[in-house]
């Protein structure tokens, strides 16, 4: 099955971006049925989650942890300024991987799956590619 790409625009430096229904749009359009789902993010200051898609707060609160975690005001060394958004990134991972049952993401009632920018606003890019089941 071929990689597909899903381009997303964040309008925030650091935010959670909901990309569930796009995946589940690109798992229908390539007539994925049973297997496994790899979402990828090539991005070094921007990761993937899974995490309660139903209550936006529980976005803001890992935001707000991670903020915590890692400051913005530390004695960083890159030249670019931007070792925060590098670290957030690195402690969220580049990709998840979902279950696809009959062609429908096997997610848990409250959860989704969170494009998470760390370096914005920017214009961004996912990949996912599918691996059916033997």
């Amino acid at each position: 099955m071929p990689t597909v790409a899903i381009s997303i625009k964040t309008s925030n430096h650091e935010q959670f971006v909901d990309i569930t229904t796009q995946v589940q749009q690109a798992v229908t359009e390539i007539g994925a049925t049973d297997g496994i789902c790899t979402i990828f993010s090539p991005h070094t200051t921007a990761g993937l989650t899974i995490n309660e898609h139903a209550d936006p707060d529980v976005a803001s609160d890992i935001l707000s942890f991670l903020r915590d975690a890692v400051p913005e005001d530390r004695a960083w060394t890159h030249a670019e300024g931007n070792s925060p958004a590098h670290v957030k990134a690195s402690l969220l991972g580049a990709s998840v991987t979902v279950i696809v049952e009959r062609g429908r993401l096997h997610l848990g009632t409250w959860q989704g799956i969170f494009f998470c920018e760390f370096d914005g606003p920017r214009s961004r890019t996912v990949w996912l590619t599918f691996t059916p089941s033997a």
